[in-house]
């Protein structure tokens, strides 16, 4: 085998430098007509619904938003319940959001609005609410790789496809994470969350990278916080950018000529390909073919990722802010044929610097920062997939992995709400979701379900039938035992149209 120089420095898709670099050798993947090839393996369960959405947009506000000032308002409450920001009317008549989000009031006829969210665990659980785990605990918060943990909804998604449809069936990964790797910018860059657990690394999202400088100093997220931080999520300039992650581009030392070469060999290894397995008598290679096909089509990601492309009228219209910039990032990778494609909006800088964690400056940080800024880019992609014709097609899911208190705790300034579980909001759109509904209902304080509880495992389940596979799907763990691939959670039709 010809070995080409290089580090076994591994990539973010899960191969080696080295591995890589050995697509020059013998055939067009290093393999000899004799070498023993993996079966494909079969597929998971499949959904016998109409599977309407090829692709799936997952919008995660880590730290929480509150339930009152987004999508359950509660305008006949008292002061320390209702706050200091009143409920509008949106494009559904009877239904009000917080007066924070006035542009996605307006677009309220595309959205399933669920107001019963509910858990029990009042704590950063990320990992719980992405996963199909059944129980959670604070030390897993900072573990991302414990052995407890379960695969990503988006890991789970690209595995199953992969057996499915096969391993090269896709010119784009098939699991893509934006901004960056998660929680990696502010100080606790080891929280659990989207992670493919006992799949394998293999399976973990494909990450972006952003290079650019933060021009908006956001409001502190407490009296005593003496930084001035400068968050990207609040406005960047334009010519920020997207990339790939360190370890998604190819080596330097291996020229996109010779590369191109390479893709030509595996061409030819594909038009030879009835002849080997007639010869070979086994199964088909594409487990290795995947392995460079996603390096090949990592030029379609960078070209997806350059929202420069897009006009100055619409990136402004998404809003000049990573948020926003991420958003439209997500809408031309589904455009491109991405199949799972998560927009994170977590920590950058101290400690819950751009986090939705508001146990102090609540007011302040929701009015100045937090709700424009989801309010215009949120708003903006849902109406931008309609405008390209993508929202049928394309499920977008905004939660977070709790809510928060129904009284306002004044004693802070700038008051706070803490974390709260029992109760939250999320919002979905598209990919065969209902349109201009409200599922459940809360108290009158906003604390507690009264109808129509709703579980993350519940979340997941419709989100993988939309996406074409059943609840009772099953993953195998590294011991070779099955796992549903949604834990407990059951399809909830109440959210579809």
């Amino acid at each position: 085998m010809l070995n080409l120089l290089g580090s076994e420095k591994r990539l973010c898709n899960g191969m080696t430098r080295r591995d890589l670099l050995h697509i020059g050798g013998i055939g067009a993947l290093g393999l000899g007509l004799n070498s023993p090839l993996p079966l494909r393996a079969s597929a998971g369960g499949v959904s016998d619904a109409r599977n309407p959405a090829k692709s799936c947009i997952f919008v995660f506000l880590f730290g929480s938003p509150p339930q009152h000032e987004t999508f359950d308002p509660k305008p006949l409450a008292a002061a320390e319940i209702q706050g200091e920001m009143k409920a509008i009317d949106t494009a559904v008549p009877g239904l009000q959001f917080c007066e924070g989000l006035p542009q996605t009031a307006q677009i309220a006829d595309r959205l399933t609005v669920v107001r019963s969210m509910t858990h029990e665990y009042p704590i950063h659980c990320c990992a719980y609410v992405m996963t199909g785990m059944p129980t959670y605990s604070i030390p897993l918060e900072t573990a991302p790789r414990a052995p407890e943990h379960w695969p990503f909804m988006g890991s789970v998604i690209d595995y199953l496809d992969s057996r499915r449809f096969g391993e090269q069936s896709s010119t784009l990964p098939r699991n893509i994470g934006l901004p960056w790797r998660f929680c990696s910018k502010g100080s606790s860059p080891q929280q659990a969350g989207p992670y493919a657990s006992f799949l394998g690394d293999r399976y973990d999202p494909f990450w972006s990278d952003f290079t650019g400088e933060g021009t908006v100093v956001v409001p502190k997220l407490a009296a005593e916080q003496v930084e001035d931080v400068r968050d990207p999520h609040a406005g960047i300039s334009a010519d920020a950018r997207f990339q790939l992650s360190q370890g998604c581009e190819l080596p330097s030392e291996l020229s996109t000529r010779r590369f191109d070469a390479r893709v030509h060999l595996l061409q030819q290894f594909d038009a030879s390909r009835p002849l080997i397995d007639r010869a070979a008598a086994m199964g088909n290679y594409d487990a290795h073919q995947q392995r460079a096909m996603s390096l090949i089509g990592s030029n379609r990601i960078r070209d997806a990722l350059d929202v420069a492309h897009e006009s100055p009228n619409l990136r402004a219209r998404y809003g000049m802010n990573l948020f926003g910039q991420s958003c439209l990032a997500a809408r031309r990778l589904v455009e491109a044929g991405a199949r799972f494609v998560s927009v994170f909006w977590d920590p950058f800088g101290p400690h819950g610097a751009s986090v939705w964690d508001t146990h102090s400056n609540h007011f302040p940080r929701l009015k100045n920062y937090l709700l424009p800024v989801f309010d215009q880019a949120y708003s903006a992609m849902i109406s931008d997939l309609e405008d390209h014709g993508l929202l049928d097609e394309t499920m977008v899911i905004c939660t977070s992995e709790h809510g928060r208190t129904p009284q306002i705790d004044s004693a802070p300034a700038g008051g706070a709400r803490h974390h709260w579980s029992r109760a939250y909001s999320s919002v979905f759109a598209g990919g065969g979701m209902a349109r201009g509904k409200v599922v459940g209902q809360t108290n009158s304080v906003g604390g507690d379900v009264v109808d129509t509880p709703i579980s993350p495992k519940d979340m997941q389940a419709t989100i993988y039938h939309q996406l074409g596979y059943d609840e009772s799907t099953t993953i195998p763990d590294q011991q070779n035992r099955p796992h549903s691939i949604a834990g407990n959670g059951r399809v909830r039709h109440e959210l579809l149209g």
